[in-house]
């Protein structure tokens, strides 16, 4: 029996060995079948490359300050630190949540650029040229009705002179719209900070007058500003104020 067993390793060696030298021995064509076209080799090509790249990377950050995204982050970032915990909710769900209410807000200007600008290049209706130049019209419009007429001037002090039927460069009206959004976002927050404020006012001062000055007052305070917020219905009230303000 071991000597069938030595026979068969013996065998399965030969039919390794056969399987290799065949595929050693093909062409080196039938090798290269497989193959990625990156273009011509020079070095156009590789730079066009990399700002593909580059674009890709940049497009997640570039979506959240265009778009109402780094205004509801920041109102729910200040309503965590306003219950005075760091883990509730959890980051990834405010997260999710300023992602929906960003499409949510964002689906009129969505639906007008599909219509315009990608449905007609999918059908090959348009160039790219031609659909980038649509889509960037309606972020436009959508980005001129939420900036601030002062925002836009400090901008425009120090870009060139344009004339007056000139529409505003996008690199003047993008950062003068990010100041906008961050400044309602500021203005929000301070108003939501507030009640929670006083809550740990007096939870401080009650704990100081009574001797307990060793307890730690955010801690006591946590389960008022829960109950507050929950008996007011602040979750339905700060989306409410959000879309407001947005909308």
């Amino acid at each position: 029996m071991t000597s069938s067993l030595r026979g068969k390793a013996h065998v399965l060696r030969g039919a390794l060995l056969a399987a290799a030298g065949g595929l050693l021995a093909q062409p080196v064509a039938a090798q290269e079948g497989i193959s990625i076209d990156f273009g011509s080799g020079e070095s156009g090509s590789y730079a066009r490359l990399l700002l593909l790249f580059a674009a890709i990377a940049l497009a997640p950050a570039v979506l959240a300050v265009v778009t109402s995204f780094a205004r509801i982050a920041i109102v729910l970032f200040f309503m965590r630190a306003g219950l005075g915990s760091n883990d509730i909710p959890p980051t990834v769900v405010i997260i999710g949540l300023a992602i929906f209410l960003t499409i949510f807000t964002m689906t009129p200007q969505m639906e007008q650029a599909y219509s315009k600008a990608i449905a007609p290049y999918l059908a090959g209706e348009l160039e790219l040229d031609g659909a980038s130049i649509i889509f960037v019209e309606e972020l436009r419009g959508y980005m001129g009705g939420h900036t601030r007429p002062a925002d836009l001037a400090v901008f425009e002090e120090f870009s060139p002179e344009r004339a007056a039927d000139q529409a505003v460069p996008m690199g003047t009206l993008v950062p003068a719209f990010i100041i906008s959004e961050l400044r309602a976002a500021f203005l929000i927050g301070f108003i939501i900070y507030l009640p929670f404020l006083v809550i740990d006012l007096v939870v401080g001062s009650t704990l100081a007058s009574v001797g307990l000055v060793s307890l730690p007052a955010p801690a006591i305070a946590l389960p008022f500003k829960v109950l507050l917020f929950v008996m007011v219905d602040g979750w339905a009230l700060l989306t409410q104020s959000l879309l407001a303000t947005i909308l």
